[in-house]
């Protein structure tokens, strides 16, 4: 199994097939979709986890032995589907993958720390008896001229800090266990509106150095979250709130600024251009390399230890575009390595959309002087350097 398999090609179909037929194996019978012993009739199934739900993964639970390849792809939704599906007595599941990062959901929930029923065995190109000394010499060559990509590539680790995430596990989790509780900075809330399915809709409330939280909403419309961002205007105060216009967020973009709020709400196009448009791609690359900075910089900041928060902020990859801009990867693509579209980041990515001052007053620049991300950090370090 894997997590998307849109063929059977995608599948071990053919590695298994050549075996079977270098070994000339005669008692198995080989289909375009299955792999058939025919004396034990043992049969070989080939799926995708995402072709599966808690409705119809019920149809796996007489299965002896599943085999999970790439399970660094897999997401933690699919896992915990799979788990407890896998019941019959003496099953067992066996797991291959190549570490991507320090969160791989698998990893986190079966290897990191293994119980008396579980057996993780590390094996690298050097344990490999029949290794060719091309790759030999190939590994050799990567272990000189680049150590980390070494430690990834040929030993299993996962991938160095920067090499293609945008955001470095240990910094969230750095933000995670910060001691900030409390600021005095003025409240900035992001708003991502879903758009389809299993999307939701998130608040995320961030009071400069500390992100104090977030709410949820499932399969609402667009008059229902407006009218929560309504209660939320009304009874916090916040100086701005930034919507993630694209999609259905316009409406609610709308209905806000008819409700008197144009002042406050600001409507933010993901695809759009970048204020910054020499470095950056578009305005979504722009808005997640500040909240990268923000979890970077110092002193500390403050984020909820919420395991899908963080899972979400990591699972960001990065390129460049052709004019050397930063650029990130296809929400798609996100979704179909995690499982489900990160909400709940892009909530607080938005709340870097753009420099906000006080009273209103704008300026020109991101993150002028006169605006608050520059007055309250600069007033944290002059003081105890807790929160801004």
């Amino acid at each position: 199994m894997r997590e998307i398999q849109d063929s059977i090609k995608d599948s071990v179909h053919k590695l298994l097939s050549d075996r079977i037929l270098f070994y000339n194996l005669t008692d198995y019978k080989i289909t375009e979709t299955q792999i058939i012993n025919t004396i034990t009739g043992t049969s070989f199934i080939f799926k995708g986890l995402q072709e599966h739900n808690a409705g119809n993964i019920k149809s796996l639970e007489g299965i002896d032995i599943v085999w999970l390849e790439e399970a660094q792809k897999i997401s933690k939704k699919s896992w915990e589907i799979l788990d407890p599906t896998i019941r019959k007595p003496d099953s067992e599941i066996w797991i291959s993958m190549n570490r991507e990062d320090e969160n791989d959901p698998v990893w986190k929930a079966v290897a990191a720390n293994p119980d008396e029923r579980t057996l993780v065995v590390r094996v690298n190109y050097t344990d490999n008896p029949f290794c060719p000394e091309e790759m030999k010499y190939l590994a050799e060559k990567c272990r000189r001229e680049n150590p980390e990509d070494f430690a990834h590539i040929w030993l299993g680790a996962p991938a160095a800090a920067g090499s293609h995430r945008l955001i470095a596990y240990k910094n969230v989790c750095s933000a995670v266990h910060s001691p900030v509780q409390s600021s005095a900075a003025p409240l900035v809330i992001g708003l991502d509106v879903a758009r389809f399915g299993d999307d939701k809709s998130v608040f995320c409330f961030r009071r400069g150095r500390w992100c104090v939280e977030f709410k949820t909403f499932s399969h609402m419309d667009n008059v229902d979250i407006a009218n929560y961002a309504t209660g939320y205007i009304r009874e916090l105060k916040p100086e701005r709130v930034f919507i993630d216009a694209g999609g259905v967020g316009g409406g609610v973009v709308d209905i806000l600024h008819n409700r008197g709020f144009k002042k406050i709400v600001r409507a933010v196009m993901f695809g759009g251009r970048a204020l910054n448009d020499n470095r950056y791609h578009n305005r979504r690359a722009e808005m997640w390399d500040g909240l990268r900075q923000w979890l970077n910089s110092e002193p500390a900041v403050k984020i909820p230890d919420d395991e899908n928060l963080c899972a979400e902020l990591c699972v960001v990859n990065k390129k460049y575009d052709s004019r050397g801009r930063l650029q990130l990867e296809e929400k798609e693509e996100i979704k179909k390595r995690l499982g489900r579209s990160p909400d709940m980041a892009d909530a607080l990515a938005l709340t870097f959309a753009e420099p906000v001052y006080l009273n209103g007053l704008e300026a020109s620049g991101r993150f002028a002087d006169d605006s608050i991300e520059k007055m309250f950090l600069a007033d944290t370090k002059r003081n105890d350097g807790t929160s801004w």
